[in-house]
């Protein structure tokens, strides 16, 4: 897994590769926000772009997998399996991604009383031919989809936490 890329400056010299680092705030504090990631149950009805998800294992703890099948503003989907490895609560989940996308990721969590700040990294590798294709001549394409689909799954858990939940 991301063997073949080679790093320069930080930057992932292969199309085939997204790295990801972005900060988001949220307007609650930390145990408020783990508290409705606790509710994996409901992720499928909180995000259109989540197809065919389910969970096998015991909520947010090591060993847990999250199984779905993401579908972008593209003509194109993934299956994934995002194998939790180490979930501290109210501080981070740290998992790997094997499917479609290979790769792994890191959320963590700080904040006060009033609003978290959600720490998000991931580095992770298109494993479809199409795809794997499409990044060596649309590249900002692919990036645009994945972007659009982080953006959707922000703006919905921001509106999940302020109460406007429509299930």
């Amino acid at each position: 897994m991301l063997s073949r890329v080679r790093r320069v400056t930080g930057v992932s010299s292969s199309a085939d590769v997204i790295e990801y680092d972005r900060t988001f705030t949220f307007p609650v504090p930390v145990a408020e926000l783990w508290a409705k990631l606790l509710e994996l149950d409901h992720f499928s009805s909180w995000w259109s772009w989540l197809r065919e998800f389910s969970v096998e294992g015991n909520g947010l703890e090591p060993g847990t997998v999250l199984h779905g099948v993401v579908a972008p503003p593209l003509p194109y989907r993934m299956r994934l399996d995002v194998v939790l490895d180490d979930c501290i609560p109210e501080r981070c989940i740290a998992a790997r991604v094997h499917g479609d996308l290979e790769g792994a990721a890191r959320l963590t969590f700080q904040g006060d009383d009033v609003e978290t700040r959600a720490h998000a990294t991931w580095t992770i590798e298109m494993m479809q031919r199409p795809m794997r294709m499409a990044a060596r001549v649309a590249y900002p394409l692919l990036r645009w989809g994945h972007d659009r689909v982080v953006d959707a799954t922000v703006d919905g858990f921001r509106r999940h936490l302020g109460g406007d939940d429509v299930r």
